[in-house]
């Protein structure tokens, strides 16, 4: 089966997801977890430590300025799954409005970010990276007041890590992934919407629904 835009959005849509075994591989697979990774969007937990490093961070946040770059951040690590026609497919889907990213800078330089599909109210979390200490976890926190602010349901993370377990991630059977899948592709949200996001009001806002 050739892999398109067309397909991976259609893929999504019914819960499964791309994958291949190295960057050099030019094979695909399909993944179906029976556990799947979700970050309820009314759980994720902002540390001490780490809303320190928010009110303090020297970084800029912004939205879709740099996906290439985030993609090729994601992938530059001894072993990733995003190979080329993974890449092109995700930079079209980007191109069409349906892949998003949220950077993280200091100054010009990309420290951070992460990235993912959307459709209707789900957001579907494919990597991240971080070339400072925390900046994945900053990215991830902006992301989430992001999807809360602008009408989302679903954070699906398709894994569960313990960085990402540490941050309020969950794990849930397939059935219930489908359920909470169906209700999100059936609704609607806006990922570029225009919104207001400072330091304090992100840990508030994130601390008051978690």
């Amino acid at each position: 089966m050739t892999l398109s835009p067309e397909l991976l959005l259609h893929a999504y849509s019914i819960g499964i997801f791309p994958m291949a075994e190295h960057r050099a591989d030019p094979d695909v697979f399909w993944v179906d977890p029976k556990l799947r990774g979700i970050i309820p969007l009314n759980r994720f937990h902002i540390s001490r430590s780490l809303a320190r490093r928010i009110r303090r961070m020297p970084y800029t946040i912004s939205i879709n300025r740099d996906f290439e770059g985030v993609v090729d951040g994601c992938a530059d690590r001894a072993e990733t799954w995003i190979n080329a026609e993974i890449r092109a497919h995700y930079l079209t889907l980007h191109e069409r409005g349906f892949a998003h990213s949220l950077e993280v800078r200091d100054g010009d330089v990309l420290v951070g970010g992460v990235y993912g599909v959307t459709l209707g109210a789900g957001f579907f979390g494919e990597s991240m990276f971080s070339r400072r200490t925390d900046a994945s976890k900053i990215a991830l926190a902006y992301l989430v007041d992001r999807l809360n602010q602008t009408g989302f349901s679903l954070f699906d993370t398709q894994f569960l890590t313990a960085h990402l377990a540490s941050l309020g991630a969950i794990e849930i059977p397939r059935a219930r992934y489908h359920q909470l899948l169906e209700t999100a592709v059936a609704q609607s949200a806006d990922f570029t919407a225009p919104i207001r996001q400072s330091a304090e009001g992100v840990i508030q806002r994130i601390t008051q629904t978690s």
